[in-house]
């Protein structure tokens, strides 16, 4: 049996799988990235139990887990597999590789990931030989749904105190962040002091990550026709484009060029790209143009397919468990 694990900002998945790419068991946590979750080897640990429930931990023969920040993740993951019951050490590769793994069987290609945070990578071999950002929530994740969160509030902030456009998001976050009916007229800058106070507050007891539960509010704002909140969508999706470009070497865009030199599909991951938000139409729209796109299916059975790979090598029989792996993928 394998194991295959994607610890993502938000949730964790893992699958048990056998030899010939049949999934045995499931699990499901917490996010597991050490950066915005304050005990990511409790939610790795949590999901590997629910998936090994009913199967013998010492038929497990490997595993990889696709995790964020690889340097610092190790030391959790290594922890979670050994209070899991489980013998010997999982591989620990980037949330990227398995991203990329999990949606197709092809060696080489591109991956762009939009979820809690957001980076590109370049694939070659099944490694990952490129990347662009994915620098974490007070740097880089440009376009994720923690960007899209903070910008969200700062747009409400903004429309409050005059230095923004009018916006539905003043009565959209304060409903988010403080209830229902906390949007009044005359109350300004009491709005804002609660907003603040309020967001600040969620930050510190729930990490960066809960930033990404705004994602949603502006997305939807966007689609209703706010001009402010389509401001905040189309900057997040120019720069999960620019992203995608720089990590495929593609110059100009809609040249076809990456396509026609046989660059491989270019996955598209992460809940911002995968659900039918307004980003991820402005994006599939811009990247559709040079790249065949492929969708993101279930990052856990792409680790799966890797812990798979490195056991048969090269017997054909790990593509065919590659194949089906992807075939049983629950997005």
């Amino acid at each position: 049996m394998f194991i295959g694990v994607d610890g993502g900002g938000t949730s964790t998945r893992c699958v048990v799988a056998g030899e010939s790419g049949e999934i045995a068991g499931r699990g499901r946590a917490g996010g597991a990235n050490a950066i915005s979750v304050p005990d990511p080897a409790a939610n790795l640990r949590a999901a590997l139990l629910g998936a090994l429930a009913g199967v013998d931990p010492a038929r497990v023969a490997g595993g990889v887990f696709g995790l964020a920040g690889v340097a610092g993740a190790t030391e959790p993951a290594e922890r979670a597999w050994r209070d899991a019951g489980l013998a010997g050490r999982p591989v620990v590769v980037s949330d990227v590789l398995v991203a990329f793994t999990g949606a197709t069987v092809e060696p080489d290609g591109a991956v762009l990931v939009a979820g809690t945070g957001a980076i590109g990578a370049r694939v070659r071999a099944r490694r990952v030989v490129r990347r662009a950002d994915g620098l974490g929530w007070l740097l880089g994740d440009e376009g994720s749904g923690v960007w899209l969160g903070r910008r969200c509030a700062a747009a409400a902030l903004n429309a409050i105190d005059g230095r923004g456009a009018p916006t539905l998001l003043v009565a959209r976050v304060a409903e988010a962040v403080l209830g229902a009916g906390s949007a009044g007229e005359d109350d300004g800058p009491a709005l804002a002091g609660e907003l603040v106070a309020a967001v600040y507050a969620r930050v510190a007891e729930q990490g960066p990550a809960w930033l990404g539960t705004l994602a949603p509010v502006v997305d939807t704002a966007a689609r209703e026709g706010d001009e402010v909140a389509r401001g905040v969508v189309g900057e997040a999706a120019r720069r999960l484009c620019r992203t995608a470009r720089v990590v495929c070497g593609e110059g100009v865009p809609w040249s076809g060029a990456w396509a026609r030199g046989g660059g491989g599909p270019l996955v598209l991951a992460g809940s911002l790209l995968t659900e039918p938000t307004e980003l991820a139409h402005l994006v599939w729209a811009e990247l559709g143009r040079w790249a065949d796109l492929v969708p993101a299916r279930d990052a856990a059975v792409g680790a799966a397919a890797l812990a798979l790979r490195a056991a048969l090598g090269d017997d054909p029989r790990a593509a065919a468990a590659h194949r089906a792996l992807i075939g049983q993928a629950v997005r």
